[in-house]
C-alpha cells in the first residue's frame, strides 16, 4: 500500500454507503479530487478552480491552501448513489430534445440552453413534480418566454455532493412518461418562430394628411424584425370606417400572414378602428386585455389570418400585450379567449 493510500485510509468517513476519505494536501499528489473546488475573489471572480477528477500535482498545493483547503477528499460511491455532476447531467439529458443544448457539469449544475430563436415552452406541473422529489433541483424561465440561440432556459442541480440514484431515476421516469403522453414532446422545449410577412395599416387623419410623422411603422417593424419576421407593406387610412375596411381587405388579398392595424383603438367616439376590424368580417377573440400597458389591444382572425388592433403604447413602451401575443403567433399558436384572460396575472408592467 502506498503512503498516499495509507493516509487516505486513516481519514475514512462513511456517508451512507459513500466512503469519503480525507487526505492532507501535502499527501494528495497523484490523487483525484472527489468534487469541484471553487475560488472566490470578492468583487472579482467566482468559479471553478479545479474540476472533479483533477489529479493533484505539487504545483497545485499553494492554490489549494489559498482557498483554505488543507485537506482534499477522494470518494468511493455506493452502487445506489450518484455524484452531483453525474446526477445533474442525467437529469438534463432526460429533459433534452433537439432544440436544447447542454453545458458541461459544473459544481453539480448543468445549464440547458436553446439552440434557436423561439418560444420556450415549460410545463410548470412537471417542474413542480421534479422539485418535489427533494435533493435535486430544476430551475427554469417562465413558459412562453422568447429565447435566443445560446440563451439559458433551465438548469438542473444536485443539492448534496452525493445523490440517491433513485431520485434521478424518478426524474428520468417522469420525463419519459411525459413524452409518451405528449407525442414525444419534452416538458422543456423551444418552439421555433415562423418567418412571416405582415401587412400594416396605420389609421388616423393626422398621419394620413401628413400633419404628424408616423411613429407606429418603425416601432412595429423593429419588433417583428427582432423575431425574424418583417412588415411587407404599410398603408395609411383616415378615420373612416369604410376606408379602413377596404384597406384591411386589400392586405388580406395580398396574402400577408398577419394584419396589424394601428391607431384609433381607444374608446373615443371618433376612434373607428375596432368597429372597422369587426366590420371587415373578423372573428374577434378579444377587444381589451387584462394587461398594462396594452389593455386596449384587439385580436381576432380574418379568414384564418391573425389580425390585431394595436394601442398607442406599442409605439413607446418596450413591453406590452403586443409583445406577449406576437411571439405566440410566430410560434404557430392560435390565440383563444383563455390566453387573454390569463394575461392579467403578472400583467402589470411598470406603467
Amino acid at each position: 500500500m502506498s503512503q498516499n493510500q495509507q493516509q487516505a485510509n486513516d481519514g475514512v468517513e462513511q456517508l451512507g454507503t459513500t466512503i469519503l476519505s480525507e487526505v492532507s494536501v501535502y499527501d494528495a499528489i497523484g490523487l483525484r479530487l472527489a468534487h469541484d473546488l471553487t475560488r472566490i475573489i470578492p468583487g472579482q471572480f467566482k468559479g471553478r478552480l479545479f474540476k472533479r477528477g483533477h489529479v493533484i500535482t505539487e504545483a497545485d498545493i499553494p492554490n489549494l491552501l489559498d482557498i483554505g483547503k488543507e485537506h482534499i477528499y477522494i470518494m468511493e460511491l455506493g452502487e445506489n448513489e450518484l455524484h452531483e455532476d453525474d446526477a445533474a447531467i442525467r437529469m438534463a439529458k432526460a429533459l433534452q430534445d433537439d432544440q436544447l443544448l447542454l453545458s458541461e457539469p459544473h459544481e453539480g449544475k448543468v445549464s440547458i440552453k436553446s439552440n434557436l430563436l423561439g418560444l420556450a415552452i415549460v410545463d410548470k406541473s412537471m417542474v413542480d413534480a421534479i422539485n418535489e422529489l427533494g435533493e435535486i433541483a430544476l430551475a427554469t424561465i417562465k413558459t412562453n418566454t422568447v429565447v435566443k440561440p445560446g440563451q439559458q432556459l433551465a438548469a438542473t442541480r444536485a443539492i448534496p455532493l452525493v445523490v440517491p440514484k433513485v431520485k434521478v431515476e424518478a426524474v428520468e421516469r417522469l420525463a419519459a412518461e411525459y413524452r409518451a403522453a405528449h407525442a414525444g414532446v419534452s416538458p422543456l422545449t423551444v418552439k421555433p418562430f415562423r418567418t412571416i410577412r405582415a401587412g400594416l395599416l396605420t389609421t388616423g387623419g393626422e398621419v394620413f394628411n401628413g400633419r404628424i410623422e408616423d411613429k407606429f411603422g418603425p416601432a412595429v417593424r423593429s419588433k417583428l424584425e427582432a423575431l425574424g419576421s418583417e412588415v411587407g407593406e404599410q398603408r395609411f387610412a383616415p378615420d373612416d370606417r369604410q376606408t379602413i375596411v377596404k384597406e384591411i381587405h386589400y392586405l388580406l388579398e395580398q396574402g400577408y400572414d398577419m394584419i396589424l392595424v394601428t391607431g384609433g383603438m381607444s374608446v373615443d367616439p371618433d376612434d373607428r378602428t375596432p368597429g372597422a376590424i369587426k366590420a371587415s368580417g373578423a372573428e374577434i377573440i378579444s377587444y381589451g386585455t387584462p394587461m398594462l400597458p396594452g389593455s386596449m389591444l384587439l385580436i381576432g382572425y380574418l379568414n384564418g389570418v391573425p389580425i390585431m388592433g394595436l394601442p398607442g403604447c406599442v409605439m413607446h413602451d418596450p413591453y406590452t400585450s403586443f409583445d406577449v401575443l406576437l411571439p405566440r403567433i410566430l410560434a404557430g399558436d392560435t390565440i383563444v379567449r383563455e390566453d387573454i384572460v390569463s394575461m392579467g396575472y403578472g400583467g402589470l408592467n411598470n406603467c
